[in-house]
């Protein structure tokens, strides 16, 4: 199984241009900026790097779909008003909303950048469109699609947190996503219909 290496990225233009502009009251500075992102990178490598490949190695295997792609850039961006998506993958450390800023731990951006990275392998596999697809159309036309989507997604994600995280750090995530409703409501169809079930479902697909 050929697994993806993930690379971390600051890129000055992406943050400059397509960032920095809507963060009001913060003043940009490419090189204060590069630093604090390239350190806070370094300490996700030591976090990431002991079970990167086996987290992308099982995440194929129990979902049955393939990495296409050989390295996967990830785009960190030092603050942004925009949350974490999935392609272009990129995750910023501070997240404005408003007049607060929240700031990432090293444990809370892996999960992220996890969560990420199993939309990321859906959208390497084209053939999959049928089965989201039967989830949006079809079984759960009354939920919406962002609720639809992320049934999967937080399947798979369970198995991964129960296998290389523990039943604290899962429940944790459970918290965080009560603050965004499609997010809670996808969890509730998780708990409901079982994670093993759903992966099972998507399979067959």
């Amino acid at each position: 199984m050929k697994i993806p290496k993930v690379e971390f990225r600051w890129s000055f233009i992406y943050e400059e241009k397509f960032h920095a502009p809507f963060v009001k009251g913060i003043i940009f500075n490419r090189e204060s900026y590069r630093t604090y992102v390239e350190r806070y990178i370094e300490r996700v490598k030591q976090k990431w790097q002991p079970i990167g490949s086996r987290v992308l190695g099982f995440m194929a295997k129990i979902s049955n779909l393939k990495w296409k792609a050989k390295t996967i850039p990830c785009y960190i961006v030092k603050i942004s008003t925009i949350g974490p998506i999935s392609d272009p993958l990129t995750i910023p450390i501070q997240l404005k909303v408003g007049k607060k800023v929240f700031r990432l731990t090293t444990d809370r951006f892996i999960d992220i950048l996890i969560h990420e990275l199993i939309h990321n392998l859906f959208i390497q596999n084209e053939t999959i469109d049928r089965y989201f697809d039967y989830l949006i159309n079809k079984k759960y036309r009354k939920e919406g699609w962002n609720v639809a989507i992320h049934v999967p997604i937080h399947a798979i994600h369970q198995e991964i947190f129960l296998k290389f995280f523990d039943k604290k750090r899962l429940d944790r995530e459970k918290k965080i996503c009560e603050n965004y409703p499609d997010y809670k409501r996808a969890w509730e169809i998780v708990e409901k219909e079982g994670s093993k079930e759903i992966i099972k479902e998507l399979k067959n697909f």
